[in-house]
């Protein structure tokens, strides 16, 4: 069949690379796209929000399966557009995808299903905002409700760093007009589980762990992901069967009850806690750049898994053991103001998969076009094999304008020690 991605950045890429291999599919488009995906699918000049040309374009060239990947598509009906036309889709509809589009209502059907996750309050106004955040400990935990891009959120460690935050999202409407979620901060370990689901039908994936913080020991301000891995080695079967079963097939539940089934990526963004396993954040698609280094692991055709979710079966899906580590190359300055069109020399023999997150071709040659640029992913036989790999392939691709962390999947050591 032909099939359709709709996005442009690494998560789209590895969504890509993982549908090429089914023999099932004969020709991958992507909307839009980037340098990287052009290897292997067509790209075509249409925004990922823009439903309407989207599902014409899937009509027209006879599309059987759309994927969905950013969450500003989802949040602009794309699934519900192309479901009115009868054009299978993997991707829940708008009212589904709120469990990501706004925290408040995530934190409220979390709260009312008896879900683990931190107390909260929502303000609108920043007066009382501040006087809620002044009557509590720090660090406190800063969401604005809404999408905003993986940056919409604060870990304040200071009042005047609460109230400033707190100031860009209900005073300078920094990410929009809207409201804030203030919540208890949590201590632990995080970790990222993503399910397909379709309806009351969940199947899990490996867990992950991502790297929000743009330095070396989780320094700096949130960004997208600077890298992630797979292979934790503080989460154990009975923590992923208690997720199961206390976090994920519950939200599902609830949303099927509230009759707005899910359909595609359910994304839990966790935390083993002292006090056991808690909920801080819902995502209604696949992770970025947790995507890049799960994916490699899936043994399963997922043309056939994303089919059968979006036809609204129950499915399986098989995982190698391996561990891998994905490490993100962004321009310098990122997640702020950073220069473009920077030209990347990215070896053609290097022993690792590459993703690209904001690259471009200019007159020939590969340049940056995005702050997050690209993300090289390693696999081995274990952790400490991956990460060896992975530091050593990064060092080989050429770019004056780009830097990375050093330190990705270095918390699995430290647990160990």
């Amino acid at each position: 069949m032909k099939v359709l991605v709709i996005g442009s950045g690494g998560r789209c890429h590895a969504i890509v690379d993982a549908l090429a291999k089914s023999p099932e599919v004969e020709k991958i488009y992507c909307a839009p796209g980037n340098a990287g995906i052009a290897a292997e699918a067509q790209c075509v000049a249409i925004a990922d929000t823009d439903a309407e040309a989207l599902a014409d374009f899937a009509e027209r060239n006879e599309i059987g399966l759309t994927v969905v990947g950013p969450e500003a598509a989802l949040d602009r009906g794309v699934a519900d557009c192309f479901k009115r036309k009868n054009l299978r889709i993997f991707g829940p509809t708008k009212a589904a995808a709120r469990i990501e589009s706004s925290k408040d209502f995530a934190k409220r059907l979390m709260t009312e299903h008896g879900v683990p996750t931190a107390a909260y309050r929502t303000f609108t106004d920043y007066a009382a905002a501040v006087e809620y955040v002044r009557s509590h400990s720090l660090p406190t935990v800063l969401k604005y409700d809404g999408l905003a891009a993986g940056k919409g959120v604060v870990i304040a460690n200071t009042f005047d760093e609460a109230e400033q935050a707190l100031r860009d999202m209900l005073v300078d409407d920094r990410f929009g007009h809207g409201r804030v979620v203030v919540e208890e901060f949590l201590q632990g370990e995080e970790f990222s589980l993503m399910c397909f689901v379709s309806g009351r039908n969940l199947c899990p994936m490996p867990v992950a762990q991502d790297h929000k913080r743009a330095y070396d020991n989780d320094e700096g301000p949130n960004t997208g992901g600077m890298g992630a891995y797979t292979g934790l080695p503080f989460i154990d079967r009975s923590d992923i069967d208690y997720a199961m079963e206390h976090i994920m097939r519950p939200v599902a539940e609830a949303l099927d009850e509230e009759g707005t089934p899910f359909c595609g990526v359910l994304y839990g963004g966790l935390i083993k806690t002292a006090d056991g396993i808690k909920v801080i954040e819902f995502n209604a698609r696949f992770g970025d750049p947790e995507t890049e280094v799960v994916l490699p692991l899936l043994e399963s055709d997922l043309c056939r898994l994303m089919c059968d979710v979006a036809d609204g079966k129950a499915v399986e899906a098989r995982w190698s053991d391996m561990a891998t580590i994905g490490v993100v190359l962004a321009s310098k300055g990122y997640p702020g103001s950073y220069e473009k069109g920077c030209a990347i020399d990215l070896p053609a023999d290097l022993d690792a998969t590459v993703y690209h997150m904001g690259t471009k071709l200019d007159a020939g040659r590969l340049v940056t076009a995005g702050g997050r640029v690209m993300i090289v992913v390693c696999a081995a036989a274990t952790l400490a094999e991956a990460r060896d790999k992975v530091r050593r392939q990064v060092e080989r691709i050429g770019c004056d304008n780009l830097f990375h962390r050093n330190d990705i999947a270095d918390k699995a050591f430290k647990n160990r020690e």
